[in-house]
């Protein structure tokens, strides 16, 4: 198992030496919505009964900021390697297909928590927030880090050129993030974008780690956790066949 923890310990390094990009930046931003929309909206808005709409603001911008930086680790890392092609490097060690998607993986889970905490520390200057289900909030935040770190992974090994990654980006992982009830509830949708929102498999992340707070969601929380579970376990598994296979990496 040396070369699995000398592959984490490379990719955590890899991020934790830029920590002012990889982690402050995406702090301040999720502080900005945070500051604009509550600003702008939380004297005519009240989501769930007894909360403020800035405290319901602040699970949605936690777990967008873990989504999102736990695509970019592991996506980035790859398709760096990929371009520089020091990815010979981690091809030729003997390391299992296994090991080599689990150290990209828990790096891209860590990223996303320590930046998902960061968040949540600074907005508690701002507003005061109650967490009623704490084990149930850990669980999500490592469940769907996982989850954007997997499509990181996937998004990684298809791209050949940074637009590509892009690309994915900008029309896949942001518009599911900005439509999954970050900044509002879907009951307040009209009927057609209200089913359309029962399908973006990130609302029921975002909802889910919502409950977690205010013991309060959108839908039934174990709904959003067998969700949750479902599309960790088909992206991992489809991730660990691209792997076993050497696809775009082994040729």
């Amino acid at each position: 198992m040396t070369g699995f923890y000398t592959l984490l310990y490379k990719e955590l390094l890899r991020f934790w030496k830029v920590s002012f990009q990889t982690v402050l930046a995406p702090v301040i931003t999720a502080l900005l919505y945070l500051l604009i929309f509550s600003h702008v909206l939380a004297e005519h808005v009240q989501v769930y009964a007894g909360v403020s709409y800035t405290a319901f603001l602040v699970p949605g911008l936690v777990m967008m900021s873990m989504l999102q930086n736990a695509f970019a680790n592991s996506s980035s890392s790859l398709i760096q390697s990929k371009i520089t092609g020091n990815i010979i490097f981690v091809l030729l060690p003997p390391l299992s297909y296994l090991e080599f998607f689990a150290a990209y993986l828990l790096a891209a889970i860590a990223r996303g928590i320590v930046v998902g905490l960061g968040v949540f520390l600074v907005t508690l200057a701002f507003t005061r927030v109650n967490i009623d289900h704490p084990l149930w909030l850990m669980l999500f935040a490592v469940l769907c880090s996982g989850i954007l770190g997997a499509l990181g992974v996937i998004a990684g090994i298809w791209a050949e050129k940074f637009d590509q990654l892009a690309a994915f980006q900008n029309f896949i992982i942001m518009p599911l993030t900005f439509l999954s009830g970050v900044f509002y509830s879907i009951h307040s949708l009209p009927s057609f974008w209200l089913a359309v929102s029962r399908f973006n498999p990130v609302f029921y992340m975002i909802d889910g780690f919502r409950y977690g707070f205010f013991s309060a969601s959108d839908v039934a929380p174990g709904l959003s956790l067998l969700v949750v579970l479902a599309c960790f376990v088909a992206l991992s598994v489809f991730c660990l066949l691209l792997l076993q296979r050497g696809y775009k990496l082994r040729h």
